[in-house]
């Protein structure tokens, strides 16, 4: 199946990469695909990195054929 990565911010600097299209082999969460993504990049917090699927937080969907997955840096509010 293939889906659409799109990194933001300090993990698009990490990855050196905006957006890449990924063909997975079988099922995977959410969780499964970001640490996936994040394996081998230079982030010292990856557990602030937030997913969106389809631009739904929720790190516990299973992953689909054409899903929009999205890696988010952690937001500051103010």
């Amino acid at each position: 199946m293939k889906v659409t990565v799109k990194y933001f911010g300090l993990v698009a600097e990490a990855a050196e990469k905006s957006e890449e299209v990924l063909e997975l082999n079988g099922a995977l969460t959410a969780s499964e695909l970001k640490a996936q993504c994040l394996n081998g990049l230079s982030i010292a917090d990856k557990d602030s990195v937030q997913i969106a699927v389809n631009q739904n937080l929720d790190d516990t969907t299973t992953i689909k054929d054409g899903d929009e997955v999205a890696l988010l840096p952690p937001f500051a509010g103010g």
